[in-house]
């Protein structure tokens, strides 16, 4: 079931390129229950805070009244930066599953490693490299374009 949600996450990176977004799809599920999906939308809505996971999250929270998201998976094609990896632990995500790991901007297994600091009060289970490859070729096909 794991890899049907990542791919439904790859799908929603493929819209955001789509739409001249960073394509990256995440995807919010509790159970089998698919909960959000979304794709990066910051261009769209002028707003720096409209990550994918922000997005789903958000609209989690709207779907189960609350702002602690217990029991839910999240499902992201490049790993959190730094202020999703917060609202991640925030929200009390169970488990977060991510494709493409980054080194550049990443806030899990680089860069802050928020969920690591004495100051973070709830971390996820953490699994990198979930259909890493093709998270990656989207990545590097939407920016290759953009340079061209």
């Amino acid at each position: 079931m794991s890899g049907t949600f990542m791919q439904m996450a790859l799908n929603e990176a493929r819209a955001a390129a789509g739409r001249g977004e960073v394509p990256v799809g995440a995807v919010l599920v509790r159970g089998s229950e698919v909960l959000a999906r979304a794709g990066n939308r910051t261009r769209e809505l002028n707003d720096p805070t409209a990550h994918a996971e922000m997005l789903v999250l958000r609209q989690g929270g709207q779907i189960l009244n609350s702002e602690r998201l217990i029991g839910c998976d999240l499902y992201v094609t490049l790993e959190p930066c730094g202020m999703c990896a917060a609202a991640i632990s925030f929200a009390r995500i169970r488990r977060l599953y991510y494709g493409a790991g980054d080194p550049k901007s990443g806030g899990v297994d680089h860069g802050p490693c928020f969920f690591c600091q004495p100051t973070c009060h709830h971390a996820p289970e953490v699994y990198g490299g979930i259909a890493e490859r093709q998270a990656a070729d989207i990545l590097r096909s939407f920016f290759q374009a953009r340079r061209s």
